[in-house]
């Protein structure tokens, strides 16, 4: 079973909805495949996900509530098998810390996924429908 990590800065606003769209696209193409989800600070460590993100995924018709934020560990890049970053100061983040053998790699490729969280709501729409399309990417690469 392949373990992806998706990382963003506080793991409150767009990781949690990566996770998530993985997860639902994983299951919808049957393809096995744990998820989990990290931020780069420890900022909100033990938060659920930004109420802003709860209420995109619940317009959509999912939840991720039960989530909580958590820290990227160095232990991260030795337990998954691929990590993606939301955008470049993540990916810069998540490559400084000692090489691991996941695959560490931008979430869309060659583009940031803007952090929402300082903005309107509209901000978290445009971010689900980024995460979304390149999440269903990502599950049909995987499932060659």
């Amino acid at each position: 079973m392949k373990r992806v990590l998706v990382v963003c800065l506080g793991n409150i606003c767009r990781s949690p909805i990566g996770e998530e769209m993985l997860r639902i696209h994983a299951k919808s193409n049957n393809l096995p495949l744990f998820v989990d989800s990290a931020g780069t600070s420890g900022w909100h460590r033990g938060n659920a996900p930004d109420v802003r993100s709860c209420e995109v995924m619940n317009r959509h018709g999912h939840s991720i509530d039960n989530q909580r934020s958590r820290p990227l560990t160095e232990q991260d890049l030795q337990t998954f098998d691929c990590i993606l970053a939301m955008d470049s100061q993540n990916l810069d983040d998540i490559l400084s810390l000692p090489a691991g053998r996941a695959v560490v790699t931008r979430f869309v490729q060659n583009t940031n996924v803007p952090d929402p969280y300082y903005g309107d709501g509209d901000g978290f729409e445009r971010v689900y429908e980024m995460i979304d399309k390149a999440a269903a990417a990502w599950i049909r690469s995987w499932s060659i």
